[in-house]
């Protein structure tokens, strides 16, 4: 099962790798030699890859590379490696050829003797030539441990050689080959922390992959499926595309065979082993991964199945897993599998998979192995298909669903049994949160006769796909088309879709109403029941009916089973109390909320949840935490592609990485969050707010208030504008004191006001009165300012909301420092400052930073040719010199234009200087110049 080189000629998915590498040969290239380990299984192109990096570098510098390889059968050869090197060191160096090790070869003494040459081998070549010396090692995982230990030897001798070697070592526990030599296997775990490791390719990268490699356009969840059945192994995917046929990569969930070099590896190990085992590991091919070696033996008809586990385990072909009371066996690799299943003949095949149905207890695992034995339409099995299908609906279970309705749906010889199937099939897709998946059956969907399940199936893909007028219009033909009378479990469901249509359009009137005409038309236990009825207190406390909302996810949780029906109501219950200012229990309902695996809970209702603990553990100042809220839910985002969550998971990581400092990442959330008036304004919002927020961090003013423009056009903001779910007024209004327009931001905040005074929301008062101290302050008036400014502080005495004080605290400093106020704005700034250090919010610490030198109170001296500015002028001088205009510098300082060119010419006539460009330059050189004074 060796690779083939011609074939790994691409470098897809390797691009953290290749910078991995470059780094230590750009150290190398600069005098300072190392070694490194490159890592991964074989078929991962390990070799292409440093010969890619290499060829690279060589056309930028000269390289001299020497090259040796291990092989099986010499790797007990004491030093015959290192032995190889010298001689080709002094060959292509030409140098003389080292003396004989006069020394036991496995000796102490041989090795350091050894060292000692290659390091003068190596040494001479670089006084004799500049160019930097590369040494690659192929196959080290065949080298004996006397070579390796002898060449890092000589490499921990060097000090400013322009040497780097390179140890290229398969890692690969899941595949079938030789056990390196134990003292070898040691030496390399040795040299892991300086290791370059090939990871498998991701989807994405296996499409690209498979296109370079054969002009194949995967799906995406074709790619899924053959990287999950490959391990993301490049050899294989490749081998896989080239040897099957196109056709193949068309299909739903393709059974996929091992590629014919790797099946021809393990039938070989297969033969090998007696019949007993045999039968044991071609049973196992036919069960579920990690059965039970009892079930296994009984399929295999063995009467005790341990001895055979043993064989099969020591030939490589399962492992077995020892718990208390049970052993279980799985296989190394799924390509095992593979090989294994399609070596045995399909009449051997279907009598496993019968008597597998037979054996099982697990009424889903009864009827795939009866699927799997059967080669023709069976209608009563895709009846039995579709009544398994209907009891894991009732527990939320969608992925168990659609299985099963995709395979009724090929057993059923009606044409409209196989037309209704597959639409409830990918409906359920939808709901377990498997778009791309759902995405594939669209065009085959479209192609049924218009009808009432089509209609709605399709409205729901598009809700999720974030296509608010496309949903609008098929669930507004399902609507018209209807049957309440004869169809309520039909009907029940267009309204559980247009609760999901008005929630993604923030609509709570409308959600509200749709939701309690689903659970007036079906019994409570109906799927469609229960999603609207987990929905309804979000729409009510949108609408200020708080209390209510409140009182019925209490209700709710009395008397509902735990499962994946209970994660949808600890969603809307985490929403609510988030937006109640409870983000403490909103934490534990979120939590809750987020796994789907031991439960079999949705992906989709798992992705909300962690879009919102996020944004709760932002609010709690949890800020780590909620960065890693959000990097889960955005890998878990690209494989499933719910549009409609995408921009609330991406605006928490926009906005602390941005109040972090870190822009790039911060850009990178925002690109994936974006959207725009096309879409629902439960994405709009967010995206608008991570713009807005990212600009503010900035202290571009002008672009926060571009940002919310679209969400101030809104035709209508009832339910947006409610206190506590969207945190956007305060920010707006913010941004129109600072580019002057402050009776606008008055005008604009007054009824935002008084709804947050009727509502009691405590946070949002905090935030509304944070604007309103900008506002009295700009207006002159410092004793309202200091009044609103203290109001909102003990608005916010109770909650732990430590990012929202800080920031009440960063304005009220800056308002009283214009004023004048300068000991009290120190305090507040300080104040600021230490929240925001804690927080880690370095754009604000630099901020508060500098608001505490231009207020001129017990700050440290600066080198002699600033001295001579007032603190004032020292604030605006350090902007100027970094590079802010006078505009930025005066929204960052809260200042007037004027006010900063008067500074400025003030600044450049006590420096004695005549441009920015020199201003610059003098703060350059105080950077330079130690305080002696």
């Amino acid at each position: 099962m060796s690779g083939h080189p011609e074939q790994r000629r691409s470098l897809i998915g390797r691009a953290d790798a290749v910078a991995a590498l470059a780094r230590p040969l750009d150290a190398a290239c600069s005098g300072r030699p190392s070694m490194v380990l490159v890592e991964g299984p074989s078929g991962s192109g390990k070799t292409f890859l440093v010969e890619q990096v290499l060829q690279t570098r060589a056309d930028q510098q000269p390289l001299r590379v020497l090259r040796g390889a291990g092989v099986s059968w010499e790797s007990g050869v004491a030093l015959g490696v290192a032995q190889q090197l010298a001689r080709t060191s002094g060959a292509e160096l030409g140098l003389r050829s080292p003396a004989e090790i006069t020394s036991p070869a496995s000796s102490p003494q041989a090795v350091l003797e050894t060292a000692q040459q290659l390091h003068q081998l190596w040494a001479a070549g670089q006084e004799a030539d500049a160019d930097a010396l590369v040494v690659v090692i192929d196959n080290a995982h065949w080298a004996d441990a006397e070579s390796l230990r002898a060449i890092r030897s000589a490499v921990r001798r060097m000090s400013t050689e322009k040497v780097l070697v390179v140890l290229i070592a398969r890692r690969d526990p899941h595949e079938l080959y030789e056990t390196p030599p134990m003292r070898t296997a040691e030496f390399l775990d040795g040299c892991r922390d300086n290791a370059v490791r090939l990871a498998p390719l991701e989807p994405d990268e296996v499409k690209a992959l498979a296109f370079e490699a054969s002009g194949i356009t995967l799906s995406l969840p074709t790619a899924r499926h053959l990287c999950r059945h490959t391990l993301g192994n490049p050899l294989h995917i490749t081998d896989l595309v080239r040897e099957l046929p196109r056709e193949t990569w068309q299909d739903w969930q393709p059974v996929l065979p091992a590629p014919a070099l790797y099946a021809s590896a393990v039938r070989h190990r297969l033969t090998g082993c007696g019949d007993a085992a045999r039968a044991l590991v071609e049973a196992c091919s036919v069960l579920q991964d990690d059965a039970s070696v009892d079930e296994a033996g009984r399929l295999a008809g063995l009467d005790d199945p341990l001895p055979a586990a043993d064989q099969a385990t020591a030939a490589g072909l399962l492992t077995a897993t020892v718990d208390t009371g049970r052993v279980s066996l799985s296989f190394p690799h799924p390509l095992v599998r593979a090989a294994v299943l399609t070596g045995i003949g399909l009449t051997g095949r279907g009598k496993l998979h019968r008597r597998a149905a037979q054996i099982t207890e697990d009424r889903g695992q009864q009827l795939m192995h009866r699927v799997a034995a059967t080669t023709t339409a069976d209608a009563e099995l895709a009846e039995e298909l579709d009544q398994f299908a209907a009891e894991r609906a009732l527990a939320g279970e969608w992925s168990a669903v659609a299985d099963a309705l995709v395979r009724a749906s090929r057993l059923s010889p009606a044409r409209t049994r196989r037309q209704d199937r597959l639409l409830r099939a990918v409906d359920a897709m939808i709901g377990a949160g498997d778009i791309p998946q759902a995405t594939l059956f669209a065009a085959e969907l479209e192609s049924f006769p218009t009808g009432t399940l089509r209609d709605v199936v399709l409205g729901y893909l598009a809700i999720m796909r974030g296509r608010a007028s496309e949903a609008d219009a098929y669930l507004t033909q399902a609507w018209a088309r209807c049957d309440p009378e004869h169809r309520p479990d039909l009907t029940a469901k267009i309204c559980q879709r247009r609760v999901l249509h008005a929630l993604g359009r923030w609509d709570a009137p409308h959600l509200v109403a749709w939701a309690r005409r689903a659970v007036d038309l079906v019994a409570p236990t109906d799927p469609s029941a229960i999603e609207s009825e987990a929905v309804v207190g979000i729409g009510l406390a949108a609408m200020g009916h708080g209390d209510e909302a409140t009182a019925m996810y209490e209700a709710a949780a009395a008397r509902l089973p735990a499962g994946a029906q209970s994660q949808r109501f600890q969603l809307g219950r985490g929403w609510v109390d988030l937006a109640l200012d409870a983000p403490e229990a909103a934490r534990r309902e979120f939590e809750d909320a987020v796994p789907t695996g031991y439960r079999m809970g949705s992906t989709r209702i798992s992705l909300w949840a962690q879009g919102w603990l996020a944004r709760t553990q932002f609010t709690l100042g949890a800020w780590q935490e909620a960065i890693e809220t959000v990097d889960r839910a955005a890998a878990r985002l690209a494989e499933v592609r719910i549009e409609l969550v995408r921009p609330i998971v991406h605006w928490t990581g926009a906005q602390i990485h941005a109040l972090r400092g870190n822009w790039e990442a911060a850009d990178h959330h925002l690109n994936e969050a974006s959207a725009d008036m096309h879409h629902y304004e439960v994405m709009l919002v967010p995206a608008c707010l991570a713009r807005a927020q990212v600009a503010e961090a900035h202290g571009d003013y002008e672009r926060v208030v571009e940002a919310l423009a679209p969400v101030v056009n809104l035709p209508s903001r009832h339910g947006i504008d409610e206190p506590g779910f969207w945190p956007w007024q305060d920010i707006y209004a913010n941004a129109l004191v600072m580019t002057n327009h402050v009776d606008e931001a008055d005008a604009f905040l007054t009824p935002h006001e008084a709804l947050a005074a009727r509502r009691g929301h405590h946070s949002t008062m905090a935030r509304l009165g944070y604007a309103r101290g900008r506002i009295t302050g700009a207006r002159g008036d410092i004793e309202t300012a200091r009044k609103e400014f203290e109001q909102a502080l003990a608005h916010l005495e109770h909650l732990p909301l430590p990012y929202g004080r800080a920031r009440v605290n960063f304005a009220y400093g800056q308002t009283l420092r214009r004023a004048g106020k300068r000991r009290e704005a120190d305090t507040a700034l300080k104040n600021a400052r230490d929240s925001f250090i804690t927080l880690g919010a370095r754009t604000y610490v630099e901020r508060c930073e500098r608001e505490l030198q231009a207020g001129g109170l017990n700050i440290s001296r600066s080198t002699a040719p600033l001295r001579r500015l007032t603190p004032q002028e020292q604030a605006v001088a350090r902007l100027v010199a970094a590079g802010a205009s006078n505009q930025q510098t005066a929204l960052e300082l809260f200042i007037s234009t004027k006010t900063v060119q008067y500074h400025l010419t003030h600044i450049y006539s006590k420096l004695g200087i005549r441009s920015r460009s020199e201003l610059a330059a003098r703060f350059r050189e105080s950077a330079d110049t130690p305080d002696t004074g």
